[in-house]
C-alpha cells in the first residue's frame, strides 16, 4: 500500500508536462466493510450510501493532486454470516463514517479537451483521516456505543495492553476508475476505492474475551451484555460464562472499508474567468 503511493510521487516529475486544469463536484454510491464481523470484500448485505466532495488539481493532463470528503455509514452482523461460529459468536455493529482524503490521481491517457483522448481510465494513492464510533443494539433495542463499555478490557487495570481505541484514525485510500468527458465542462467519472486502515476496532471487535467477572467489577452489566452475545442466540445456554482466553476476533489483520460512486466534476481551465469560461465552454 504505502509502496504504491510512493512509487505514484516518484513517477510524478516525469508525467507532469502540459497544461493544468480544475476539477470539482459531487460524488454518489454504496460503500461497505471487511473485517471480524465480514469476512467478504463484497458480501450480500450491508451496502450503504456514500457521498461525498472533491476538487482535483492537474499539473498536466496525466497526473493530479486530489482532495475530498466523504460521509456513509457501515454495518454488519454475525446472524448474516455463513459461517456456524460466528453466528454462535452473535455480535454486531453500525457506525457512520466522515472521512477527509488526499492523494495523488495518475491517468493513463492524457485526457484534455485539445487533445484526442476524452476517456480514461485511472489510478490513485492517498492517505485520509476518518472518524468513527461504533454501536449496537441494546436487550430493548436501545442503540448502546460501544468504545464506553471496554467490551475487550480497553482501559481496564487487568488488561494493561489493552488501550482504550481512537475514533478518529488513518487509513490508505486506493483504487482506480474511468473518466469521461461530457460536453466540454462535465466530467463524469466511476470509481472503486479501498482503504486500508491502522485501526482493527471500526467494528469493535479484534481480541480475545475477557473475564466477564472483572468487565461486570470495573465497567457494568451492560458491559457483560455487550461483550458478550452468545447467550442471546435460539438455543443457547443462557447462562454460559465464556473463558476470558477464548477468541473473540483477529488482531492480526486491521480493518478495510470501501467506496463505490459515480461522481459529476466541473472542467476548468482558470478560477479567475469562471463566468466567461463557461458561457464559451458550455456545448454540448
Amino acid at each position: 500500500m504505502k509502496r504504491f503511493i510512493f512509487s505514484l510521487a516518484f513517477l510524478l516529475p516525469l508525467l507532469v508536462n502540459g497544461q493544468a486544469h480544475h476539477e470539482a463536484g459531487l460524488s454518489a454510491g454504496v460503500a461497505n466493510y471487511y473485517g471480524d464481523l465480514q469476512d467478504k470484500l463484497f458480501p450480500g448485505y450491508g451496502y450503504k450510501p456514500v457521498a461525498g466532495v472533491f476538487y482535483k488539481y492537474f499539473m498536466s493532463p496525466r497526473v493530479g493532486l486530489r482532495i475530498g470528503a466523504s460521509y456513509s455509514n457501515l454495518t454488519a452482523a454475525d446472524s448474516l454470516s455463513e459461517v456456524p461460529v460466528k453466528r454462535e459468536r452473535n455480535l454486531r455493529f453500525a457506525t457512520r463514517l466522515f472521512e477527509m482524503h488526499a492523494g495523488l490521481e495518475v491517468n493513463f491517457w492524457p485526457i484534455d479537451l485539445d487533445r484526442r483522448s476524452r476517456v480514461t481510465p485511472y489510478i490513485f494513492g492517498g492517505v485520509s483521516m476518518f472518524h468513527t464510533d461504533p454501536y449496537t443494539d441494546g436487550m430493548k433495542g436501545e442503540r448502546v456505543y460501544l468504545r464506553p463499555l471496554s467490551t475487550e478490557g480497553q482501559g481496564i487495570p487487568t488488561y494493561p495492553d489493552r488501550k482504550e481505541y481512537k475514533t478518529l484514525n488513518a487509513a490508505f485510500p486506493i483504487g482506480g476508475g474511468f473518466k469521461f468527458f461530457l460536453g466540454r465542462t462535465l466530467v463524469l467519472t466511476t470509481e472503486l476505492g479501498f482503504r486500508y486502515t491502522n485501526t482493527d476496532y471500526i467494528d469493535d471487535v479484534s481480541k480475545s474475551y475477557v473475564n466477564l467477572d472483572t468487565l461486570m467489577e470495573y465497567r457494568s452489566k451492560l458491559a457483560v451484555q455487550m461483550a458478550y452475545r452468545g447467550n442471546t442466540v435460539p438455543g443457547a445456554d443462557a447462562n454460559y460464562n465464556p473463558n476470558y482466553q477464548y477468541q473473540r476476533g483477529d488482531s492480526r489483520a486491521n480493518d478495510w472499508y470501501w467506496f463505490g460512486s459515480i461522481s459529476v466534476g466541473i472542467y476548468l481551465k482558470s478560477f479567475g474567468n469562471l463566468p466567461k469560461y463557461i458561457k464559451t465552454r458550455c456545448k454540448f
